[in-house]
């Protein structure tokens, strides 16, 4: 019951927290379409939490797996527009 409970605050809490943290930084670092980009990081978020809630036969590894996908995805696309544009020097490390 507990796990339930804090299960659906983390939904209504952190899914809008996400998209509100994920748009005004991808706004700041100038990604394109930040609203979509907000949008891409809380929708996964919230179905995983929605499979959590609803879903008893979801594996627990499928439900934290869809409710990253958004955020990781948004760390790839965050680190291809903060990267440099010149090819790495062959024996360099990147900082």
């Amino acid at each position: 019951m507990l796990a339930t409970a804090l299960a659906v605050v983390l939904g209504l809490v952190v899914t809008p927290a996400l998209f509100i943290a994920v748009y005004f930084d991808a706004s700041r670092i100038d990604v394109s379409k930040p609203l979509l980009w907000g949008a891409v990081a809380a929708v996964p978020f919230a179905l995983g939490i929605g499979l959590y809630l609803f879903v008893d036969a979801a594996p627990m590894t499928g439900v934290i797996m869809t409710a990253n996908t958004g955020i990781v995805l948004y760390a790839f696309e965050r680190e291809v527009t903060r990267g440099d544009d010149e090819p790495a020097e062959p024996g360099e490390l990147l900082e």
